[in-house]
């Protein structure tokens, strides 16, 4: 048996990571061209997908994290569906090295909300009409680097 602070983060002083809630903060599912757009189709449609992750820290412990997705399906030029998605959910980290907080924040969160969205994103395409959508897996670690050399980047652009 372990001695727990009270909060559920585990024993006392033990690093924690903790999901205090998750919600769709957003959701946005366009069919313009329905039912045209429903009907059986000769080649799969182009599908984007754009993914981005934001974070705000709400107090010392607890932060906000949202995965931002957005989907759109075409044919020939002609949309048949668009889908937005603001997934988030609020995570506390306790006893956490400062410098291991930021990359926790964008890369093991958003990874532990990932499977949900990508549920959420698969039943919205599903309700509205199309074969469902499922996302492949996202390497947040991949897309906190990219971010950060575009980061480092920046300033020695704007001299």
């Amino acid at each position: 048996m372990t001695d727990t602070n009270g909060n559920g983060s585990g024993p006392t002083g033990a690093p924690a990571l903790n999901v205090l809630v998750q919600y769709v903060k957003d959701l946005s599912f366009e069919n313009p061209n329905a039912p045209r757009s429903l009907q059986p189709r000769q080649n799969p449609p182009d599908i984007g997908i754009q993914v981005n992750v934001n974070a705000k820290q709400m107090s010392p412990e607890d932060f906000e994290v949202s995965v931002t997705l957005e989907a759109s399906a075409t044919e020939g030029g002609e949309a048949l569906f668009k889908l937005e998605v603001d997934y988030g959910g609020v995570f506390r980290l306790v006893n956490i090295p400062a410098e291991q907080i930021h990359p926790i924040v964008m890369i093991e969160c958003p990874r532990l909300l990932f499977p949900f969205l990508r549920q959420v994103v698969a039943d919205a395409t599903r309700n509205g009409g199309f074969p469902p959508l499922y996302v492949d897996p996202i390497d947040f670690f991949a897309l906190y680097q990219q971010r950060a050399a575009q980061a480092q980047q920046a300033p020695a652009n704007a001299n």
